[in-house]
């Protein structure tokens, strides 16, 4: 198993250094094809007549293609010395961005992208929501935080539940797996339920083993705010990734109100693999 094309989204008119240098180490590490995408939506303007409604749209669609080019010029600037083959694809979308990128993923096996907004007002013409790509894509996604320096994978951490998503998201990472240094499977519980979650994770570990990765298992005892204790757990560890299955719960409580999904996806400590 290996990640034979990354898709690498961009936000265009913005920074995406972070997410750059992410893909650009990846396509290295897996030899992979890789394919940058970027979508903006037109302006919406009321029709009030006359000319300089129609400026405005001329004016906002050069500035489209102003940002759109420039994205495509730092994606191809990022990558030439990775040698990976390169493919550039972008719209100008009449639809959420999300349904455009998230269609074009099915090119390939591993989404790349910056942090998401949140419920915060932005400016939707030009940004990805992300957790409606994270829902949408059938594919697994990274999340790079912002200024992240690079990837690091001599730790990963496994934010481990015995749910579906989880469950996905460690078979979409095994790739990853296997190219860390070590990997720690991390399961916090009720006080009840450690001596339970322990003998889950031996299961986990054994199947691990089979595909040649060698974990740590670590149940631990929940403090309350569980997001919390798994980036806590990850800085100590000094991870380079969080691997999770994205909204376990409820999904709209779980965002509106927070929870580990919230937290992997807004306000990342390290990258988050995550998948659904």
């Amino acid at each position: 198993m290996t990640y034979s094309t990354l898709l690498v989204h961009l936000d265009a008119g913005s920074a995406n250094d972070s997410v750059l240098r992410v893909a650009a180490t990846l396509a290295v590490r897996f030899k992979a094809k890789v394919i940058g995408i970027a979508a903006s939506q037109p302006m919406p303007i009321m029709y009030a007549g006359g000319e300089m409604c129609g400026d405005l749209i001329d004016m906002d669609l050069a500035e489209i293609v102003k940002e759109t080019t420039e994205a495509e010029t730092s994606f191809r600037t990022a990558l030439r010395e990775s040698g990976a083959e390169l493919e550039w694809r972008s719209a100008i979308a009449n639809e959420q961005l999300a349904d455009y990128v998230t269609r074009e993923a099915r090119a390939a096996d591993l989404v790349i992208t910056g942090p998401d907004q949140g419920w915060s007002a932005f400016d939707t013409t030009r940004r990805v929501v992300v957790s409606t790509m994270v829902l949408k894509a059938g594919r697994p996604v990274m999340v790079v935080p912002h200024g992240a320096p690079n990837i690091s994978l001599e730790s990963v951490v496994v934010a481990w539940k015995d749910t579906r998503e989880a469950r996905r998201a460690i078979v979409d990472a095994l790739p990853l797996l296997k190219q860390a240094s070590r990997v720690f499977v991390l399961e916090i519980t009720s006080a009840d339920d450690v001596d339970a979650a322990r003998h889950r994770l031996v299961d986990v570990a054994g199947w691990l083993d089979r595909h040649g990765i060698v974990c740590d298992n670590i149940a631990a005892t929940s403090a309350g705010n569980d997001a919390a204790q798994i980036a806590a757990f990850a800085l100590d560890k000094a991870a380079g990734v969080i691997v999770a299955g994205a909204f376990g719960h409820n999904r709209l409580r779980e965002w509106v109100l927070g929870g580990v999904t919230r937290d992997l996806l807004v306000h990342p400590v390290c990258c988050s693999f995550v998948s659904c």
